[in-house]
């Protein structure tokens, strides 16, 4: 069995996005879709990739829930993935990534074996846990959502805020708990001159504080006593607050796409350096009780050779956008306010 090429096609093959996206799908060929569940704050997001891409991920918290991270490893066979599957529901929400593969074999995408007669959709997934929020903890992410969450999938504009599997995911939990705030799903890209697009979407569901690069302010995080404005996790531990950020009751997901050409070697290289936006636009960042990850796609539809460096700093960038875009584009929910609540 022979390893299968990269993608061929070009941007000019691919219906081209308005400049007016500045989310994920931006990046040609690149579908996003969600599938929020109603009975509790909790869902799905699937990020289609139909023709194929090349792609890496890094996984740096210390409580993951994932599948198929291992497969993206530079040194293993297979070259190429289908689709991403992220989700609520903490473990139990890896199931939605049956649904992704359920699609995609009907469609015939997948990874080919057997001469070609067999399809196996490769899809990599991972998870953040939110069982806490919102009700019955037994309403989580299935299979049957990450069917639905594909077949809503498009290249419009991602949708941000409590959707999909930003749903129920909560920030300014290292306290203890007691005063967090509601975030969900931000994206945001950066296009160059030279045609070179780089897009990011993240689920914010972060132990820590998040903070907008660009004023150096927290907009979402720990609370005061009150519960009406801002504590400030920078100052609080600088005062000799000690972190608590329970397992299992954070973590934060993101996709880093590109229209360059890449290598798997080349695209984890990128994962790792688009961690660097979780630092920026989070505090603290990378805790014990956070499985932070971040999936890097390369779709190849730009040719050339491919400034890995100059990629992975702008991902660094958009992926801190996509964070400070979680929280302001999130509403709040029972117990939880969200950014545009806190004055």
């Amino acid at each position: 069995m022979g390893r299968p090429e990269g993608p061929r096609y070009t941007t000019s093959a691919i219906a081209q996005p308005p400049q007016s996206n500045q989310t994920l799908t931006a990046v040609p060929g690149i579908k996003v879709g969600h599938f929020t569940r109603t009975e509790r704050p909790t869902g799905c997001t699937v990020i289609l990739i139909e023709r194929g891409a090349n792609a890496g991920v890094d996984v740096r918290g210390s409580a993951p829930a994932t599948a198929e991270t291992d497969l993206l490893k530079p040194e293993n066979l297979v070259q190429q993935i289908f689709a991403i599957a992220l989700s609520g529901g903490s473990a139990f929400g890896l199931d939605s990534r049956t649904g992704v593969m359920t699609y995609l074999d009907e469609k015939n995408i997948g990874f080919k074996t057997y001469g070609g007669t067999i399809n196996v959709p490769i899809v990599p997934a991972a998870s953040l846990i939110d069982l806490n929020v919102g009700g019955n903890p037994k309403i989580r992410p299935t299979a049957d959502c990450g069917y639905r969450a594909a077949q809503a999938a498009s290249d419009a504009p991602v949708a941000e805020g409590n959707v999909g599997a930003g749903a129920g995911a909560t920030v300014g939990k290292w306290g203890g708990g007691n005063r967090p705030m509601k975030a969900g799903i931000g994206s945001a890209a950066i296009r160059m001159n030279d045609g070179l697009i780089v897009a990011a979407l993240v689920a914010v569901n972060a132990a820590g504080d998040i903070i907008d690069p660009a004023t150096n302010k927290v907009i979402a995080g720990v609370r005061t006593e009150d519960g009406k404005s801002l504590a400030d996790s920078r100052k609080l531990l600088q005062a000799g607050a000690q972190v608590r950020a329970a397992v299992g009751e954070n973590t934060t997901l993101g996709v880093v796409a590109t229209n360059a050409t890449l290598t798997k070697t080349q695209a984890t290289k990128i994962a790792e350096m688009a961690q660097d936006g979780f630092a920026r636009a989070i505090y603290p960042s990378h805790t014990t009780g956070d499985g932070d990850t971040i999936f890097a796609v390369a779709t190849g539809g730009k040719s050339g050779d491919a400034n890995v460096s100059q990629i992975g700093a702008l991902a660094a960038e958009v992926v801190a956008r996509a964070i400070v875009r979680a929280a302001t584009q999130a509403a709040g929910i029972p117990g939880y306010p969200a950014a545009r609540d806190i004055k």
